[in-house]
């Protein structure tokens, strides 16, 4: 039997006359009722996913603006590990020519060298100019100046065992070790330099020093005061006499610059060469010249032959070495006899 119950709804006013009554059916309520109770679980729902998303679109922000740091702080350490990179491979460049100079094929032994005591390379790293303290473990504060923007609280610091003490592996704390690293490389780069730049000088120095016999023959007049040929009285000789066939090759005992070429009444034909330091030495009575004013010469490049040209009694080489324009003892730098 159909269900035809009507609800009847009085509703009055506190002004006389003013009542209205509505009238339902049973059937039109509950499903008004069901209607509204659907409606209540709709909006619910949609107010569950809006809040939701609204939570999401916050979580979003964050991770983008986490996503922003992170991008900023690669952007950093690849700065860094690039400034690494570029000085491990100058300090390649530089053992291997050090390698070159001083014939050591053991790498290891290189760096050695080039950190060695100031007694070795005459100065030690510390004494080379850095920002901040000298000390490879400085203060974990002083490699993050430019990264604090990155940081929510002050580094942690090595000194003190505080990066020691945790395991984290932040920025922070991957920052420290690279900068460190940074400065350790560019440490080892200046012992490395400096190295090269006294190895290089001493063989400069070297190469500038007479040090061979400049032609074939034997001694017949040294250094020193004797009794002069020409005069039978005593005089100074300035040089080293070494007799020898005429048209015999004399060499350069050392690197340097023809300074000059040209004749004079005593030496005859003569040649001298400047090797730099304060070191310069001539070669009287030649019967060729074989080298121009200026020319850059090498040990052992012939510049003239043995003649007897000038005031001389024979073929011989007349052979000075004079040192800041004092003349000295030509034996004392002939190291192959």
């Amino acid at each position: 039997m159909p269900d035809n119950k009507n609800f009847t709804f009085i509703i009055t006013s506190n002004r006389k006359g003013q009542t209205r009554s509505v009238t339902v059916s049973a059937a039109w309520l509950k499903a008004s009722i069901a209607i509204a109770i659907v409606t209540l679980v709709f909006l619910a729902a949609a107010s569950v996913d809006y809040f939701g998303l609204l939570l999401e679109q916050g979580e979003n922000k964050l991770l983008h603006a986490e996503n922003d740091q992170l991008s900023r702080q690669f952007q950093v350490v690849e700065s860094k590990l690039s400034s690494l990179e570029s000085s491990l491979e100058r300090i390649k460049t530089l053992t291997t020519k050090i390698k070159l100079i001083t014939n050591i094929e053991d790498e290891d032994r290189v760096m050695k060298l080039s950190l060695g005591s100031s007694s070795r390379i005459e100065q030690s790293l510390s004494d080379f100019e850095y920002d901040g303290d000298h000390d490879e473990r400085a203060p974990a504060g002083e490699f993050l100046k430019s990264d604090s923007m990155f940081l929510e609280k002050p580094p942690l610091d090595e000194i003190r065992g505080e990066l020691a003490a945790t395991r984290n592996h932040d920025y922070a704390n991957l920052s420290i070790r690279i900068d460190r690293a940074v400065k350790n490389s560019a440490l080892r780069e200046q012992g490395v330099i400096r190295l090269q730049e006294l190895l290089q000088e001493r063989q400069s120095i070297l190469n500038a020093t007479p040090n061979i016999k400049p032609a074939r023959g034997w001694f017949t007049s040294r250094f020193g005061y004797r009794i002069d040929p020409f005069t039978g009285k005593s005089d100074l000789h300035l040089g080293l006499d070494i007799a020898s066939a005429s048209g015999t090759p004399i060499m350069a005992p050392a690197d340097g610059v023809v300074s000059y070429v040209g004749y004079e009444a005593g030496y005859g034909k003569i040649v001298a060469i400047d090797h730099g330091f304060g070191v310069r030495t001539r070669y009287a009575h030649n019967s060729q010249l074989y080298v121009e004013l200026g020319q850059k010469v090498k040990r052992r490049d012939i510049i003239s032959a043995v003649g007897s040209t000038g005031r001389s009694s024979g073929p011989h080489l007349h052979y000075e070495v004079r040192i800041n324009d004092v003349p000295v003892d030509p034996i004392n730098y002939i190291l192959d006899e």
